[in-house]
């Protein structure tokens, strides 16, 4: 019986040369900062609204056109907005700094955290808590469910329970309902 036919042993192919990833600030405050060549508009950051506003105080002499120019072709990170919402934001400016003041860890958010109901939230955040120490995964409508049990427990009113439309999204650390009061 003839032998099958063999090969030569090959050499395996040498190992990809990853370049090292740079780490990451953790003390840092998340940043909405681009990439200089970025055209797309993306809400900025807290940090980023302050970073802005520290500037126009430091340079009253600029235009807001300027300004905004200035931050869009940073090379270290642009910061990419209209002049438009730079004149709102501006207005606005006492509002922004205060919600730094209150909370500290606002600075990474796009959007102020609304809480209607804190007495609710506290306990769905207990909750949540307790569950990841006992290793079990919380999911959106486990979150409903508890939601409402702690409405109905704490005697909140019909007029003031929410109706939850398209489920739970991550915010802050904390799940937040994204839903319309209920009628």
């Amino acid at each position: 019986m003839p032998s099958p036919p063999r090969q030569k042993p090959c050499e395996k192919p040498a190992l990809y040369n990853r370049k090292p990833k740079t780490p990451k600030s953790k003390d840092a405050p998340k940043t909405s900062a681009k990439p200089a060549q970025a055209t797309k508009y993306d809400n900025l950051t807290l940090h980023d609204w302050l970073t802005v506003f520290a500037f126009v105080d430091k340079h009253p002499h600029m235009s807001q056109g300027q300004i905004r120019e200035h931050f869009q072709s940073k090379m270290d990170g642009a910061l990419i907005f209209l002049q438009s919402a730079l004149s709102r934001k501006l207005k606005e400016q006492e509002k922004y700094e205060a919600r730094a003041q209150d909370n500290p860890n606002a600075l990474s958010s796009k959007r102020p955290h609304v809480v209607t109901q804190p007495d609710v939230e506290h306990a769905l955040f207990l909750w949540v808590k307790h569950m990841e120490v006992k290793g079990e995964t919380v999911n959106g409508s486990m979150l409903k469910e508890k939601r409402i049990r702690f409405e109905k427990e704490l005697g909140i009113p019909e007029e003031e329970v929410f109706l939850v439309m398209d489920g739970f999204s991550h915010s802050a650390g904390l799940i937040a309902s994204k839903s319309t009061v209920g009628m």
